[in-house]
């Protein structure tokens, strides 16, 4: 799992701002609720991502997982810390599908939070999330059985 390291204010602050961009991509015609969200990867690459709805609403995409999904289209699967923006007046966390999704690859991951005032939270993926299931676990002990 490895230990988590808080990232620098000038990261956060970096994160935060890329976030807020990605927002303003937001397609989000039916709710107008608008999510960004920055990921910092290991490499210390910031790939963004914002939330896409559908009319089929079960096929709307959120703003983290977006970002998860590009980062691995460009070979990033190891995260330090994601910088969530929405045009809320509280601090938006993830949704249960993303938190799943962030825990893939990096359970124990910063989190930063802002709200519509300019405001910041920071917490871990692990506070919000701290019993993932495992299925990386589950398929080494089945393949353990079969032999």
């Amino acid at each position: 799992m490895g230990v988590l390291v808080a990232t620098s204010k000038r990261d956060q602050a970096e994160l935060i701002l890329a976030a807020k961009r990605a927002k303003r991509q937001a397609y989000a015609v039916y709710s107008n609720f608008r999510v960004g969200a920055a990921l910092l990867t290991k490499s210390g690459e910031i790939v963004e991502g914002c939330n896409v709805e559908n009319s089929s609403y079960g096929l709307t995409i959120c703003a983290e997982r977006n970002a998860v999904f590009n980062a691995v289209a460009k070979g990033e699967t190891s995260f330090r810390s994601i910088a969530i923006a929405s045009d809320d007046a509280g601090f938006l966390t993830p949704c249960g599908a993303c938190r799943q999704v962030l825990a893939e690859f990096s359970p124990r991951m910063e989190i930063i939070l802002t709200n519509a005032a300019g405001h910041k939270k920071i917490t871990s993926l692990d506070k919000l999330f701290p019993i993932p299931p495992d299925l990386k676990k589950l398929s080494r002990r089945t393949s353990k059985s079969k032999k």
